[in-house]
């Protein structure tokens, strides 16, 4: 299913055009919030332990997730790529995805990358793109007002799969709190029209904040994501404080929810089951 939307986009690059004769859905992975419509009884540790994918999430035995995991990324890296591109280096494409995989959550310089494989930046930036049409990965750009200041500062890129994620607990769930925002983003704007994006938010002296979902060009919601329970994020508070922007901190293993100062604590599987889908 994902290699149908991949070669939609690519036939769309080089003209094949169906402008006004269609309406695009985009069909990603399963999310908590589209499993629990539909009455399964799933909780967040089911998508960190396998995956968000349909075979690996309904398989029981852990090594056959093992088994679909590394056929799937072979798969992807030497078949589907070249659907694309033709790639003389395959290990430079090996390389990069396995990099990716273990800066997840992190601002991504293509200049670190570049120098990493020992290849032009360029060559960085050609291979993150071919991984983001084939659905593997998707990038967060800052959000800001001027258009031009957030593409030259650096994204962050998130997994569709989170069985791809390398990393500890928090890193895993970080990034499937930015999938399931990405897809509620998406799904709601395929449904509505609404014009609706997820970003990050990230100052010149350091203050962050994972999430900024954005409507109409002004920030509807800033959200951090934390794996256990700790205080109330620093940079959210400044946020809030400045800007008024509904504020929520998503804790994966929180026992009592609250609110602090305007800013919501909520238990993960709570959030994530309230999305669109």
């Amino acid at each position: 299913m994902f290699k149908r939307s991949a070669r939609l986009d690519y036939y769309r690059q080089v003209g094949d055009s169906l402008s006004g004769r269609y309406f695009l859905h985009h069909l990603f992975p399963f999310s908590l919030s589209e499993l629990q419509k539909v009455g399964m009884d799933v909780s967040i540790d089911d998508f960190l332990n396998r995956s968000c994918f349909p075979e690996p999430f309904l398989e029981q035995e852990a090594t056959e997730i093992k088994r679909w995991r590394n056929q799937y990324v072979d798969t992807l890296l030497r078949e589907d790529v070249f659907t694309f591109e033709k790639i003389d280096k395959f290990n430079e494409l090996r390389l990069i995805f396995e990099l990716l995989r273990r800066r997840v959550g992190s601002p991504v310089s293509y200049k670190s990358i570049a120098e990493d494989v020992q290849v032009s930046v360029n060559t960085v930036k050609r291979y993150i793109s071919i991984l983001e049409n084939l659905y593997v990965i998707f990038r967060l750009t800052p959000f800001s007002r001027n258009i031009a200041r957030a593409i030259l500062k650096e994204p962050k890129m998130y997994f569709f799969d989170t069985g791809l994620v390398v990393g500890d607990d928090g890193v895993k769930f970080e990034n499937f709190v930015a999938f399931s925002l990405l897809k509620h983003s998406v799904v709601l704007k395929d449904f509505t029209g609404e014009d609706i994006s997820l970003h990050y938010l990230r100052t010149k002296d350091g203050k962050e904040i994972d999430f900024c979902l954005v409507r109409d060009g002004f920030p509807i919601l800033f959200a951090e994501a934390k794996f256990g329970e700790k205080k109330v994020s620093p940079s959210l508070r400044f946020f809030y404080k400045k800007y008024g922007v509904k504020s929520i901190q998503i804790v994966k293993n929180l026992r009592t929810e609250y609110q602090l100062d305007g800013i919501e604590v909520l238990r993960g599987d709570n959030f994530l089951k309230s999305l669109f889908l």
